[in-house]
């Protein structure tokens, strides 16, 4: 398919879906990669023009540079509009409570943070896609899975045992993201050792080393 009957595709399939006003995006074509221009009136329909173009058969890849524009009398002040979003992640079920720090610049929401699950970091992006006042979303959590206590006790173990002489001397107990040693240990460096075994494990975030040395 040649880029110009690839335009007329896309041209049409924007005309197609309600959801957007496609007589203020532009679309141009270039080696199947398309570049939608213009403005909408909200981000929701931003989102949805990109979505529009990327189903489109023979699309490579989509380059998005549509602007929001609100008109002047629902522009939000940025004060306003964080407040909004932190209301509206917290209402969101799906969000984990202060999982998740909001910054947002001239109408620009930053997320950061990380949450336990892939469809929680969509979920907080969709939930502000509707948001009035919204003009874009740099969504920039982090997905890291949760560690069970029993995964790091054994992780740590086994890094125990690879490291320390007398590694049956040392108990490791896992409480939260916290791992604490107890037990005894004949050199300064072991002990030592046994600190940075516990560390090693994923997910840990202290580390309460309670070892004795024996002479």
């Amino acid at each position: 398919m040649d880029d110009g009957t690839l335009r007329r595709h896309v041209v049409e399939e924007l005309d197609f879906d309600p959801r957007v006003e496609a007589a203020h995006i532009g679309v141009a074509v270039r080696d199947r990669i398309v570049t939608l221009s213009g403005h909408v009136a909200t981000y929701a329909e931003k989102i949805a023009a990109e979505g529009i173009a990327q189903r489109v058969r023979g699309v490579r890849a989509v380059v998005e540079a549509i602007e929001v524009r609100y008109p002047a009398d629902e522009k939000t002040g940025d004060e306003e509009l964080a407040a909004r979003v932190v209301k509206v992640l917290a209402w969101n079920v799906s969000v984990p409570d202060g999982a998740i720090r909001v910054k947002v610049e001239h109408g620009y929401v930053t997320l950061d943070g990380s949450v336990p699950w892939y469809y929680q970091r969509a979920a907080a992006q969709s939930a502000l896609s509707k948001l009035s006042g919204v003009r874009g979303v740099l969504n920039l959590l982090a997905v890291k899975p949760p560690v069970s206590a029993a995964d790091v006790k054994a992780k740590v173990l086994a890094a125990l045992k690879r490291t320390v002489q007398d590694a049956e001397a040392i108990t490791v107990r896992v409480e939260g993201d916290t791992v604490i040693l107890d037990g005894t240990v004949e050199l300064w460096g072991e002990r030592e050792r046994a600190e940075r075994a516990a560390w090693s494990a994923p997910g840990v975030r202290a580390v309460e080393d309670r070892l004795c040395l024996v002479w």
